[in-house]
């Protein structure tokens, strides 16, 4: 057995496994109530809001994968669309030629806040005010922040005590930025959601009282308040100020849903991702993309296959993922069109963008991506989106101007029914928006995903989701729920997730069940050869990022392959949360991530 930073643990009561501890500890408290994987994902959710605010927020997003214990693996959708008013030609119009990566320009109709009700009124067992409690105990009696908390506001005090001063006044009260060690505040988001419980207290039975909190969102005072800070003129990443285009009827007129997951068969494993809204089929293709026969684990081979796939991979992201065109899924995950695409890996790195042409179609890339980096700038890593290149374990990154580029967070649970749930919210960080004085929370910017180019997959459409890199996965062995995972980190989501995945699946067993810790733990990269999600939305073609604990002989090799290696610090590339639950014994288990030191597995 290898050496890991913590055991994976083990039980059979309920697990969880998330990007910080609080979060974690108040859904293992719900589970310890009576509740469901539901209710305590639901109760971890709007504890992140709280305790991550720089990663996640209510009006972000968020995709859900759940496994019932007697159903069938779903998605919930949520990821809110573009306003009918982001159109193309208005932010043309305006002088843009991409979506700034911060203002109301960049706010989707917000996405997470249903979603968690939706899951909650349709899957979980708890009344809504049993599961807010939490959230709204460490809001308005506080919490000691994370470091990042603090570094993030201070990285961008400027522009909140010159521009964004509503921020200003919740995150440098008394002029200081939020401390370890010392308990800090949000006294706004507490009374929002302590007024959304007062306004729907005569609602009804548990269903009916969290539909009318739906209701106060999509149309009540949290929709009033939101839609007024859309009109507040708000200076951006483009270095002007300007309104967004969300409105009262683009709020009332949307709401999360479901959907069937995409899933793909690898060596006697399923594994269920959200569709081609998000990168989560990216993931499959590179695991289509494997040989029958790998290179040794780990080696310089192993490690230039994975690298070189995730590069084609991510070149048909580029060219087919969306939600404004039809995805030709089927056969993008065929055999016959993964093995002539495997004939593509070479023994050297390609730098090329290289899209595949599935049924015959031609691809189109955005200009962008044809040009390589942005023509007028070098590629930026402190853009306005989750990272592009790990400098520190995975926390945002602010530059002196304001422009940042936020993160995520993830959240898996596991139940003693044997309900799972893998769930990654994003969005709505306290550097991506002014708060929205009266809520406490700030909009989203996801619309900076979608292209300013007309004819795109991902092209900016009205009514449409934009392509999201929230990427939470679940894994059947045999035809059931085996383990569900998932990771911050932007365009390196799926990235991370294949190297842990194929350690799960290669690696064997410790102390009878899977080595989730181990997995986790293990040395993992990631590349940028692809365009970036996020605004500015370079590129690094040929760039590979290892942790400085891979072996120095599998860095030689890779440099050897034309690979241009930077190599980080020790624990610096992944941070993942992962739960499984093994249908033989009923024996659960979790393990999470000891990068950036907040991560926390608990269960029993």
């Amino acid at each position: 057995m290898q050496f890991t930073t913590r055991p994976t643990l083990q039980g059979s009561f309920g697990m969880v496994s998330s990007t910080h501890w609080l979060a974690s500890q108040s859904a293992m408290a719900v589970l310890e109530n009576g509740g469901n994987a539901y209710d305590a994902a639901v109760a971890g959710a709007f504890v992140l809001h709280v305790v991550e605010p720089h990663l996640n927020g209510p009006a972000g997003e968020v995709p859900i994968l759940l496994a019932p214990a007697d159903g069938e693996v779903q998605v919930l959708c949520g990821q809110g669309v573009a306003p009918a008013g982001a159109t193309v030609a208005h932010y043309r119009g305006l002088g843009l030629d991409l979506v700034p990566g911060t203002g109301p320009l960049a706010a989707a109709v917000p996405g997470a806040f249903d979603a968690w009700l939706l899951l909650l009124r349709d899957h979980g067992t708890q009344p809504l005010d049993e599961v807010l409690k939490y959230a709204i105990g460490y809001a308005g009696h506080g919490h000691p922040p994370v470091e990042n908390v603090g570094a993030t506001v201070a990285s961008v005090r400027k522009l909140f005590e010159t521009e964004w001063t509503s921020s200003a006044e919740l995150y440098l009260p008394g002029g200081r930025a939020p401390r370890p060690g010392e308990l800090f505040r949000n006294p706004a988001l507490a009374a929002t959601w302590k007024r959304l419980l007062a306004e729907t207290a005569g609602a009804g039975d548990r269903e009916a009282r969290i539909d009318a909190a739906r209701e106060a969102w999509r149309t009540g005072f949290i929709a009033e308040a939101l839609v007024r800070q859309a009109a507040r003129p708000t200076m951006d990443t483009s270095g002007t100020r300007h309104t967004g285009t969300l409105t009262a009827a683009d709020l009332a007129g949307w709401s999360a849903s479901y959907e069937s997951p995409v899933s793909y068969d690898w060596n006697g494993w399923t594994v269920c991702k959200a569709g081609p809204w998000s990168q989560g089929p990216a993931l499959l293709q590179q695991l289509a993309l494997l040989p029958p026969e790998l290179p040794a684990h780990g080696s310089a081979d192993y490690l230039h296959l994975l690298i070189e796939g995730c590069k084609l991979a991510m070149a048909d992201r580029e060219a087919w993922y969306g939600d404004a065109a039809e995805v030709p899924l089927a056969e993008l995950l065929s055999a016959a069109y993964n093995a002539g695409r495997r004939e593509l890996i070479g023994a050297k790195a390609s730098d090329e963008l290289r899209p595949g042409s599935p049924g015959g179609r031609e691809p189109r890339l955005p200009g962008y991506a044809r040009v390589g980096t942005r023509p007028d700038t070098a590629f930026d890593p402190l853009g306005a989106g989750e990272p592009t290149v790990a400098q520190v374990p995975g926390d945002p990154q602010v530059a002196d101007d304001g422009g940042t580029r936020g993160d995520t967070c993830h959240l898996d649970v596991v139940d003693r029914w044997g309900n799972m749930v893998a769930a990654t919210p994003s969005g709505g960080w306290l550097q991506s928006n002014p708060v929205v004085p009266e809520l406490g929370f700030p909009l989203g910017t996801r619309l900076q995903m979608a292209w300013l180019e007309e004819g795109l997959p991902s092209s900016l459409t009205p009514g449409r989701r934009p392509r999201t890199t929230l990427t939470p996965s679940i894994a059947l062995r045999d035809g059931v729920p085996v383990l569900a995972f998932g990771t911050p980190g932007g365009d390196q989501q799926d990235q991370w997730q294949l190297h842990f995945f194929l350690a799960v699946a290669l690696r064997g067993e410790v102390r009878g069940g899977l080595d989730l810790q181990g997995a986790i733990d293990a040395p993992n990269w990631h590349n940028d050869s692809f365009p970036s999600s996020f605004y500015p939305r370079g590129r690094r073609p040929g760039s590979v990022t290892v942790e400085s604990r891979t072996d120095p002989e599998v860095v030689a090799g890779l440099r050897r392959r034309g690979h241009d290696v930077t190599v980080g610090p020790g624990w610096s590339e992944g941070r993942l949360c992962a739960v499984a639950r093994d249908p033989r014994t009923g024996v659960l288990s979790a393990a999470a991530n000891p990068r950036g030191m907040q991560g926390y597995a608990v269960g029993r």
